[in-house]
């Protein structure tokens, strides 16, 4: 069945391509897609009709939902007939509001995946954001990982435009394999357009520490604006705002323009998200998934937030899933990083971050400031009893072990979970 669907989908998304002609920009990468995506999506979309892939539609079934402008029939075969006649419509009729462009995050869990979605979908613009050890069950070494992710470079005509982060080696490396145009991005000087300034925002209010957003400078050529992302932490959100920047430029718009329209920038939920917990204490909610380099970065952002006296940074992990032969040497080094980065306690969930608490206490971490546990249903309701006014929370774990449970437990407002926290409709609520 799974294979009848793709197979018709296909065939009218590529239909639908050949008869509307929108530009593809095609994202993909080991870290912030989904990041990215939005942020091209806020640069680009007042000045042209835009459309981006809705929840995890990245695939051979998500893709060309997405092409089409719909959403999943799931079990339901009279929902797919509604979705397969719609698309027929859009080829027998011409729909005005058409998107000029389409912002299309591509996935790949297995080798071909990146081949089969640009072939459907052939981009003008390609973005690269990071290789890293990620769905590394299916790549046998992060090498396989880069040669799958560069073909959503390599791929390009003369006329495209490749954006690469000048801070991955693996991914600036790809410069030299596309012929299209490119633009690199990134915090050191090879980066056209560059980011400089980074600083966590904290105020003091109502006699709180409140962490605020971030902000930096884009330099590009000779010109430098600043840019405000309020609600988030973390440079993954910059890397994102500078890609699309990057894309920005290539459509014309200008600096200025560009760091405006990233106010209404939207993060995706549960990607670095700062929420209001319990206890005047603030949550770094990171729970949508992980991977090796997800979590260093995560780290390096809790432990560079100011704490206000009473308070602790606490890194709360779960298991980073779909690593392969790489998952004990994954968790070792996260729980290494855990050691010499200035955290208070560590909690770790599931089988998996048991290896991440041993690595930690092997690296010199006191034993009494590490905890572990089974699952994640136990450590939402061991931290409502112990955490203290003033903590900072990290709450970081792949999909499965389903972390985002304990950030609704702590949130300050749990009614906003729906908006802000990841997996909260029916379908994963029943899981």
């Amino acid at each position: 069945m799974k294979f009848i669907l793709q197979f018709i989908l296909r065939l009218l998304s590529k239909a639908v391509l050949r008869k509307y002609h929108p530009e593809v920009i095609g994202i993909t990468g080991s870290v912030g897609k989904t990041s990215t995506k939005e942020a091209i999506f806020a640069v680009l979309s007042e000045k042209f009709r835009c459309r981006r892939n809705v929840k995890n539609y990245n695939n051979e079934i998500g893709l060309p939902l997405t092409i089409l402008g719909m959403e999943s029939g799931g079990r339901s075969m009279i929902k797919w007939l509604e979705i397969f006649w719609r698309g027929v419509l859009l080829l027998l009729k011409h729909d005005k509001q058409y998107p000029e462009i389409l912002i299309l995050e591509m996935g790949a869990d297995h080798p071909g995946d990146i081949y089969y979605l640009t072939n459907l979908a052939p981009c003008k613009v390609g973005v690269i954001t990071a290789v890293a050890q990620a769905h590394t069950e299916f790549f046998k070494t992060v090498n396989q990982v880069a040669k799958e992710k560069q073909i959503v470079v390599t791929h390009l005509e003369k006329d495209g435009t490749a954006i690469l982060n000048a801070d991955d080696e693996k991914v600036l490396a790809m410069a030299a394999k596309t012929e299209a145009e490119t633009i690199i991005f990134g915090f050191n000087d090879k980066a056209h357009v560059k980011a400089i300034e980074f600083n966590i925002i904290q105020e003091m209010e109502k006699g709180f520490l409140q962490t605020k957003g971030v902000n930096f400078k884009i330099q590009y050529g000779g010109a430098i604006v600043p840019v405000f992302l309020p609600e988030v932490v973390g440079t993954q959100h910059v890397y994102a705002a500078l890609a699309a920047g990057a894309v920005g430029l290539s459509y014309g718009l200008n600096l200025v323009e560009i760091s405006e329209r990233l106010r209404s920038y939207n993060p995706p939920p549960s990607r670095m998200r700062l929420l209001s917990g319990v206890k005047f204490t603030t949550i770094i909610d990171d729970s949508y998934n992980s991977s090796p380099l997800a979590a260093v970065l995560a780290l390096r952002i809790l432990s560079e937030i100011k704490v206000m006296e009473g308070g602790r940074r606490i890194a709360v992990l779960g298991d980073m899933l779909e690593l392969g032969a790489y998952t004990f040497e994954a968790h070792q080094e996260v729980g290494a990083k855990v050691a010499e980065s200035r955290i208070d306690l560590l909690i770790a969930v599931g089988e998996r971050a048991k290896i991440v608490a041993e690595a930690a206490r092997l690296r010199g971490m006191v034993e009494d400031k590490i905890i572990q546990f089974v699952d994640s249903v136990e450590v939402g309701q061991f931290l409502q009893k112990n955490i203290h006014t003033g903590d900072v929370i990290l709450i970081k774990g792949s999909q499965g072990v389903r972390m985002e449970k304990i950030v609704v437990g702590l949130m300050a407002e749990p009614s906003d979970a729906k908006k802000m926290v990841c997996r909260q409709d029916i379908s994963w609520k029943n899981k």
